[in-house]
């Protein structure tokens, strides 16, 4: 497959020409095809990565099948319902997120999770980088772009009160990641460079003050961990320097799969789920890993193809957002579990085991696929 054919349409057809069962479905190929190569792959990983639990691996299927379920039912709405029901949908998840406060269930410290009657338990917060990127851009798209001052501090607290929120559960890493998918929408309408300035200023200064008043102990260790693992070899430090003697001892084609010792002899924690990419570096090494980063990398360049044709300014803002949201969680597990970032939790996208996280991403891509094609049709 050409890569001017993963970037967009073939040269000649008009923008926005839909041809035959994939103009009926509202799925794109091209994004449909590399999505199942990540999803078919990391299952192969998985199997290693649980200690050859079937179980594990049947259950990741089943969760990444209703995941596609997901994703092809939100391809199917019209953009516009998107815009519709944002402000709808940003009132139940701030709802929920109080609910989760007070009377949210609560496991390892941590109470993040609504347990409804007939129900699966479930992350509000989750649902969130969804939402509040479709939010932000449903406001600011309202407006004249670049947005002027004031649209520009409405959209920072409609992205800072969700926030706010998700940090008392506690959970600092799902609370910087909304924020994230909700700035993007910000910066991609276009706010001047001063206005930029002053923000990094602003989130320099208030550095200290988070270090001391906002974040908890714990916190502050995987910090100081990250800087010093050598500090607490045993305790606080082992994720780390395991994570980085399974990445380097896989080498240039690692030590096949299945072979891995760090993760079956269980030195390597949660193998199968936030550490799942140091699994695969060693059993494929330097070479799975690059196969790896292509896959997600033309992923990307899809859905910022997707991004740059939209037609409107709020398809254009949520689409962008979504990308760069599913590019800040592949840089932020691979860079946690190879040592030059915090370890915040967050799985490696469509790889890691796990169900509320899969959802919501492939939820993302199916408003991506949506925005791309509803395009209405122009020319013959």
């Amino acid at each position: 497959m050409a890569l001017g054919e993963i970037l967009g349409s073939s040269a000649g057809h008009p923008l926005g020409r839909q041809k035959g069962i994939w103009a009926t479905l509202h799925l794109d190929p091209i994004l449909l095809f590399l999505l199942l190569a990540l999803v078919s792959g990391g299952l192969f990983v998985l199997y290693s990565g649980a200690d050859r639990n079937i179980e594990v691996v049947k259950a990741q299927g089943i969760r990444l099948g209703v995941a596609f379920i997901v994703m092809f039912v939100f391809a199917q709405f019209d953009p516009g319902v998107f815009r519709r029901w944002a402000p709808w949908l940003y009132s139940v998840g701030l709802v929920a997120l109080l609910a989760v406060l007070l009377v949210g269930v609560g496991a390892k410290g941590a109470q993040r999770w609504l347990a409804l009657p007939g129900l699966p338990r479930f992350q509000p917060s989750e649902l969130m980088k969804l939402v509040v990127p479709m939010m932000a851009a449903w406001y600011l798209s309202r407006h004249y772009l670049p947005p002027r001052f004031r649209h520009v501090a409405v959209g920072l607290a409609i992205v800072l009160l969700p926030m706010v929120m998700i940090i008392k559960q506690p959970d600092l890493g799902t609370s910087l990641l909304v924020g994230l998918a909700g700035l993007f929408v910000v910066f991609f309408a276009g706010i001047s460079w001063k206005l930029i300035s002053a923000f990094a200023v602003m989130v320099s200064v208030s550095a200290p003050m988070m270090w001391f008043f906002v974040m908890r102990d714990y916190q502050k260790q995987r910090v100081l961990t990250m800087l010093d693992p050598q500090s607490d070899p045993l305790g606080a430090g082992w994720n780390i320097i395991q994570s980085k003697t399974a990445i380097g001892s896989g080498g240039f084609d690692g030590k096949g799969w299945l072979l891995g010792t760090q993760s079956h002899l269980e030195f390597l924690p949660e193998s199968h789920t936030d550490f799942i990419v140091a699994v695969l570096a060693e059993e494929f090494g330097f070479v799975g890993m690059l196969i790896l980063l292509t896959v997600y990398f033309l992923i990307i360049l899809r859905c910022l193809y997707i991004a740059a044709t939209a037609q409107d300014s709020f398809s254009r803002l949520l689409a962008g957002a979504l990308t760069m949201t599913f590019f800040i969680y592949i840089v932020v597990n691979v860079g946690m579990v190879s040592g030059v970032l915090p370890v915040v939790g967050v799985p490696l996208p469509l790889i890691s085991y796990g169900g509320t996280s899969s959802v919501t991403l492939m939820a993302a891509f199916g408003v991506l696929m949506s925005i791309h094609t509803h395009r209405r049709m122009i020319g013959a």
